[in-house]
């Protein structure tokens, strides 16, 4: 009897584990991509022009992101204490923030730390979204595109090139709505990711999820109902999700490759510019560490 129950638990997380990665995989992979772009990008703002140089992208990014916390605040029932959508501090490196609390006996506003953590990602890729629907003339043709290839990650992918020489076609770019979807786009993607507080106050809301098909796989096992091949499939259904995601990714990987190739050598000539005066003994007034 033990041997058997033995067999059943270990059958009951293996079919967890299959489910867990079939679902939020994707999800954790394409965010830990963000959070590194969006950390790369940042950095090059702040090599050039000093802290103050994230602000050029902030001022729009953080509060959609501080606002993504708080609608998913509400959601899940937590009571906000303050909320500022935008309040840069150099001293702490802090843009914003909403501060919340929750009744950690209730199951729900417990679970709901792992959305309230993830909104940023969450609500910001909608907004990404309704700024391409919105500001480009062939916006509605290019969700289209992602939508119907949303049967697989690999299709998806795929689509990724169609996507982006539609983005940058002639007839958008001599558009100024184009200019300001990129604007937008960029601010929003250089903030999208959780930062390193949300990701450490997902994990009691994860532990909840994880239980919880734990439980319900432990019992549909013991009735002989074998649930991963149902959920894998309605996970299907959030594939829109994950090219929603994916444009996401590419507007991060565009505002990168722009700091990069633009902000980064500003950064260069000026250390090279600061050198050459150092050498000659002319005093060197360093606004990154006055701005």
């Amino acid at each position: 009897m033990d041997n058997s129950y033995t067999i059943l638990l270990i059958e009951t997380l293996k079919v967890t584990a299959t489910q867990l990665v079939g679902v939020f995989g994707i999800f954790f992979f394409l965010g830990f991509l963000l959070a590194k772009l969006q950390k790369w990008s940042n950095l090059n703002y702040r090599n050039t022009f000093g802290w103050k140089g994230i602000l050029w992208t902030a001022w729009i990014g953080t509060p959609f992101h501080e606002f993504g916390h708080y609608l998913f605040a509400i959601l899940f029932r937590h009571t906000v204490k303050e909320i500022a959508l935008f309040k840069p501090n150099e001293e702490t490196g802090g843009l914003g923030h909403v501060n919340h609390s929750y009744k950690k006996s209730s199951i729900y506003q417990t679970l709901g730390n792992f959305f309230i953590g993830a909104a940023p990602m969450i609500f910001g890729t909608g907004m990404l979204f309704l700024l391409l629907f919105f500001l480009l003339p062939n916006g509605n043709e290019i969700i289209g595109v992602l939508v119907d290839a949303r049967e697989s990650f690999f299709s998806l992918t795929k689509a990724i090139p169609s996507v982006f020489s539609m983005i940058f076609s002639t007839s958008n770019m001599g558009a100024w709505s184009f200019w300001v979807f990129l604007y937008i786009s960029f601010a929003l993607s250089a903030h999208i990711a959780p930062s390193k507080e949300d990701r450490k106050g997902m994990w009691s809301g994860f532990f909840w999820i994880v239980l919880i098909i734990f439980v319900i796989n432990f019992v549909a096992l013991l009735l002989r109902l074998d649930l991963t091949s149902y959920i894998l499939h309605t996970a299907g259904y959030l594939n829109i999700l994950i090219a929603m995601t994916l444009y996401a990714l590419l507007m991060s990987v565009l505002h990168y490759l722009f700091t990069l190739l633009c902000i980064y050598p500003i950064s260069l000539i000026k250390k090279k510019y600061t050198s050459a005066r150092a050498g000659a003994g002319i005093p060197v007034y360093d606004k990154r560490k006055n701005s």
